[in-house]
């Protein structure tokens, strides 16, 4: 199936970035790569989550929103298709998690402003791991401000993906458990997974369990 534009989405820890980098060397395609190190309030938001969460939140949105339109408003000819690890709407479901009722309001108003001018994609895969082993991932990438991250934040972040991806009708939507899968070290699954991913897929919630 020739999709143009693919998000890679997951929890934090859930691989969307190595994905997204082996998707994009394998069919040519032009990669977007969420710029989160550079972010000076994420470190200090795991430190103080109450203090800092509406600056991280307004900072990524901006920094989400200037990225994609910078990319894909802008044509590549030598790489028509763009794969990105991550979509514009997780700006609204991690800020619906951490955001007191009265920013979230306002943060909102500001989300729906900036998402009219981003296209949709014309898939979106979801990476599922459950938590235990995102809570694995993060710890062996190392980054001194993850580690403190702890399993009730994972379980609400991915239910809030949830029920954002529940809602979608405009494009395919799809979920695959990779709990099984280490699509970075064993070219089999790997290769098991672009061929799921680039089947004909219909438009809204679409769920894969790999039998295994």
């Amino acid at each position: 199936m020739n999709y143009q534009f693919i998000c890679i989405e997951g929890c934090i820890g859930a691989g969307k970035s190595s994905l997204a980098k082996l998707l994009s060397k394998d069919m040519n395609a032009r990669l977007i790569l969420e710029e989160f190190e550079d972010n000076p309030f994420l470190p200090k938001f795991y430190k103080e989550p109450e203090k800092y969460a509406f600056q991280l939140e307004l900072s990524f949105l901006a920094e989400r929103y200037q990225q994609l339109k910078d990319k894909l408003h802008t044509p590549d000819i030598f790489h028509p298709q763009t794969i990105s690890d991550y979509i514009i709407n997780k700006s609204l479901i991690f800020a619906k998690n951490n955001l007191v009722k009265d920013e979230f309001s306002l943060y909102q108003k500001l989300f729906d402003i900036v998402d009219n001018s981003i296209p949709n994609p014309d898939l979106l895969v979801y990476l599922y791991l459950n938590t235990e082993q995102l809570k694995a991932n993060i710890q062996k990438r190392g980054r001194d401000y993850e580690q403190d991250i702890e399993y009730d934040y994972l379980e609400k972040i991915q239910g809030g993906y949830f029920d954002y991806l529940k809602q979608i009708q405009e494009f395919p939507v799809l979920v695959i458990n990779t709990n099984t899968l280490d699509f970075v070290k064993n070219k089999e699954d790997y290769q098991e997974l672009k061929d799921l991913i680039f089947l004909p897929h219909k438009n809204g919630f679409n769920i894969i369990e790999l039998d295994r």
